[in-house]
C-alpha cells in the first residue's frame, strides 16, 4: 500500500508541474485572474462530475458542521497558489520555480508537523530530517547557479 501512495504522490507532483506551465501559458493570453477563475471553475466542474459518477460520497450540508472554520479555506488558498505558481514560473522558469515551490512545501510541512499546527499529529523534531531539508536547499541553490 505504501507504493500506491508513493505513485499517487508522484502523479500529483507531475500534474502540478504540468498545470503550472499550462496556467502560465494561458495567463499570457487571458491574464492572471481570468485564468485563475477559469482554472477554479473547471476544477469545480470536474469535482462535481466525479462526485456524481463515483456514488456521491459526502454531503454538502456537512460543510456547515466543519470546525475549526479555517479548514474551509482551501479554495481561497488555491486562488493564491494558482497566482503565485504562475508568477514564479514566469519569473524563474519552470524547473527553478518548481524546485523552490517543492522546497517551500517541504519546509512548511515539516514545521507544521513538528509544531502540530492545523490539527496535524505532532511529530518529534529530527536533526536528520532538518539536515535533509538543508541538502534539498543546497540542491536548489546549486541548480540555480
Amino acid at each position: 500500500m505504501l507504493w500506491i501512495g508513493i505513485l499517487i504522490a508522484v502523479l500529483s507532483g507531475a500534474l502540478m508541474s504540468v498545470q503550472g506551465v499550462c496556467n502560465t501559458g494561458a495567463t499570457k493570453a487571458a491574464g492572471l485572474w481570468v485564468t485563475g477563475t477559469f482554472v477554479s471553475l473547471t476544477a469545480a466542474a470536474v469535482c462535481l462530475l466525479l462526485w456524481f459518477v463515483t456514488g456521491r460520497e459526502g454531503d454538502f450540508s456537512a460543510l456547515m458542521q466543519i470546525r475549526p472554520r479555517y479548514l474551509l479555506l482551501g479554495g481561497v488558498l488555491g486562488a493564491f497558489i494558482t497566482g503565485t505558481v504562475v508568477l514564479s514560473i514566469a519569473k524563474l522558469g519552470t524547473a527553478r520555480a518548481e524546485m523552490v515551490i517543492v522546497l517551500a512545501q517541504l519546509v512548511t510541512a515539516y514545521v507544521i508537523s513538528v509544531c502540530g499546527w492545523l490539527g496535524s499529529e505532532q511529530e518529534a523534531f529530527s536533526w536528520s530530517r532538518l539536515c535533509a531539508l538543508g541538502i534539498a536547499l543546497a540542491g536548489v541553490m546549486w541548480y540555480s547557479c
